[in-house]
């Protein structure tokens, strides 16, 4: 066995690697980029090296210098992870050459099914299941043409050497096949340098099943069950399930045997996935195989008690498979989330900022290896910790949430109790819309194709909805109560003076106030009269009602409203109250009357956005001369405009944004050289 790995990647896989090598007493060896200095994954491993700048073509997809870093490290092999180079076959070459062993297949496996269509032609030799198409070198338009009329629409069009949804058309009809067929060419020249593609019957409402194969160099080869990643957003997985809903026990073992099939055809060796499409009435067909370990992996992990990094190690250093096919059995059902920092409202646009709260729910060891699966297990897999950025430079997953049942229905129910108590706060996430996912009809009743999201889009992406009068009345709670701690030395230090008092004490009337929140979408006008015990609460025209805090711990927060007792987490972030209740996450912003008495945003000297918004007005041009308190740049933001003001004399030296951008929490609006 190795005694030290190098891990040639990043995140959340480099920090899962890293984990299994730790328990099995292997030495690790982090590489990492300039914008990855105080990554999670640099602190994990036992010793880490910088390879180069951000960008992942001078870092992390430079085999030489990681192979030079493997080599001056003295580890012994190289485990790629997924992405990157992790299918890269000349890098596994180089570290062949270098003396060095790479956890993943043989070269030649990865060349093999590198390219879509020479990987069908091999498949179909072996008598793997293949979808009705052309898979073969003639790339002459008005042949592909033909072929397409030939296999009947609609067709799929998809690039030879692609991934990702990347060079990828649906063709409706005959009409449409010259444009598209361009347009398919293009995008996967651009994307691959490759424009040949591949045509095929397009399956309607397919579900997405793939086989995790296993094999070592003494010619064992088996599987270890399915998954179903059939909930799909642009080709691109977001919940995946093993073992798949439905699934009989004969096809199951004749979708493992193809796999396994799939495998030897191309002399496979170590962890890969065979991927199939299926038809709804069972029938299925080779689609492509992955030549890595695969994001969802850890669904197959909990399902079969196994380590799966651990069988990759020890595979390559020549062990024999820990287990063989009659010893392995699915027990329970498991589910896993992609927790991302993106907009799904908007388009699954990036989110980039700062995880400034990050809550999780409690996680359950899952100690994997071992041939029992706890009862009760919810699995985190991340790459980050709170306070650390996602970036633009690389994928924004934040974290992989993953659990287990019994059954499918216990599964969903934790799934669903473990995303209510996710918690995170600095930037957009999709938490939401994967609890509506989950909790949907669709999903729940296991009605799976890859078109869900698309089918039922109307109630994954519902309008807006008003805060509820709870979580205004948490937000006003916690802003009262922060109030009380501030001056509440002061108070002490005169405890006969009334006026000292944050109680609302007035003379012969009682202190009544408004707070003014607000979201994205509406704006909320509360009322606040101060009475000895509690206060009288309102929220714009409803009736009063009495709102005390029974309890406050740190940022969890008991109040009741009325009759009704709420719990809830509340963070203060600037002039935002994050509320956390009742599984749902309200951003309310609150409109400081004092912050704006007399003075801009930045008197303080920010010169950066205080919150998510818009660029709404640029006062102040490149080169130009300022005063203290001069207004620079106007923004909106949760309904209110903030002034982005001169925090002393100087000169603009640029601007950064200009009007209508969308700019995220944090962003520098403008180069300020101070006078």
């Amino acid at each position: 066995m190795f005694t030290k790995i190098l891990i040639a990647n990043r995140g959340e896989i480099a920090c899962r690697v890293a984990a299994t090598a730790r328990r099995m007493g292997i030495k690790t060896v982090a590489v990492y980029s300039e914008a990855d200095a105080n990554a999670k994954h640099v602190a994990v491993c036992d010793e880490a090296v910088l390879i180069g700048p951000a960008a992942a073509k001078e870092s992390y997809l430079c085999g030489d210098k990681i192979i030079a870093v493997a080599k001056a490290t003295g580890a012994q092999a190289i485990h790629p992870g997924y992405g990157f180079l992790s299918e890269n076959a000349e890098f596994a070459d180089a570290c062949a050459a270098a003396g060095l062993v790479f956890i993943g297949p043989p070269a030649s496996a990865m060349r093999a099914m590198g390219s879509k269509s020479a990987a069908k032609q091999l498949m179909e030799k072996a008598n793997v299941p293949l979808v009705p198409g052309y898979h073969g070198e003639q790339q002459d338009a008005d042949f592909l043409h033909a072929q397409a009329d030939k296999i009947g629409y609609p067709v799929l069009l998809k690039a030879s050497a692609g991934g990702g949804g990347k060079g990828m058309r649906v063709i409706e009809n005959s009409a449409q096949f010259k444009d598209a067929l361009a347009s398919c060419k293009r995008e996967a020249i651009s994307s691959f340098g490759d424009d040949k593609v591949l045509a095929e019957k397009y399956l309607q409402r397919p579900r997405h099943i793939e086989i995790q194969v296993f094999a070592d160099t003494l010619g064992n080869c088996i599987y270890l069950f399915e998954r179903d990643c059939s909930v799909q957003r642009r080709h691109q997985k977001v919940l995946e399930e093993a073992p798949a809903p439905d699934m009989p026990a004969e096809r199951r073992a004749a979708m493992g045997e193809a796999a396994v099939a799939a495998a030897r055809a191309v002399g496979y060796v170590g962890a890969g996935t065979v991927e199939f499409i299926a038809n709804q009435d069972g029938s299925f067909y080779f689609m492509e195989m992955n030549t890595r370990l695969q994001v969802e992996h850890p669904v197959t992990e909990m399902i079969t008690g196994t380590d799966l990094v651990e069988w990759q190690l020890r595979v390559a250093a020549g062990e024999p498979l820990p287990k063989q096919q009659h010893e392995l059995a699915i027990k329970g059902h498991a589910i896993e989330a992609r927790i991302y920092a993106e907009n799904p409202e908007k388009g699954f646009l990036p989110s980039i900022g700062t995880l400034r709260h990050l809550g999780t729910p409690g996680a359950v060891s899952f100690e994997l290896g071992g041939d029992v699966v706890a009862p009760a297990a919810v699995r985190i897999d991340s790459g980050v910790r709170e306070g650390d950025a996602i970036s633009p430079f690389y994928d924004p997953m934040i974290a992989k949430l993953i659990v287990w049942g019994a059954d499918r229905k216990q599964a969903l129910a934790r799934m669903a109790q473990a995303l209510a108590q996710y918690q995170i706060v600095g930037l957009a996430t999709n938490i939401a819309f994967l609890k509506r996912l989950v909790e949907g009809q669709a999903f729940s009743a296991a009605d799976l194709d890859t078109g869900l999201i698309e089918r039922n889009h109307d109630s994954l992406f519902p309008a807006a909805q008003p805060a509820p009068a709870t979580a205004l009345a948490l937000a006003a709670a916690a802003l009262l109560a922060g109030e009380s701690r501030t001056v509440a030395a002061p108070a002490a230090a005169h405890a006969a003076d009334p006026w000292s008092h944050t109680t609302g004490w007035r003379m012969n009337q009682s202190y009544a106030r408004k707070l003014a929140f607000a979201d994205e979408h509406t704006a909320y006008d509360t009322f606040v009269t101060y009475r000895a015990e509690d206060w009288l609460f309102s929220a714009s025209s409803a009736a009063p009602q009495a709102l005390s805090l029974a309890t406050h711990n740190g940022n969890d927060y008991s109040i009741k409203l009325g009759d009704q007792a709420t719990h809830g987490t509340v963070l203060r972030d600037g002039d935002v109250f994050h509320v956390f209740a009742n599984g749902a996450h309200y951003q309310l912003a609150w409109n400081d009357p004092m912050a704006h008495a007399g003075e801009t945003e930045s008197e303080g000297g920010r010169l950066t956005a205080p919150m998510p918004g818009k660029v709404v007005s640029v006062l102040a041009s490149k080169g130009q001369e300022v005063k203290k308190g001069e207004p620079l740049v106007i923004m909106e933001a949760m309904k209110m405009e903030h002034t982005i003001a001169a925090p002393h004399d100087g000169v603009i030296d640029d601007i950064l944004y200009g009007v209508g951008d969308q700019v995220a929490d944090g962003a520098p609006l403008l180069a300020f050289k101070t006078a």
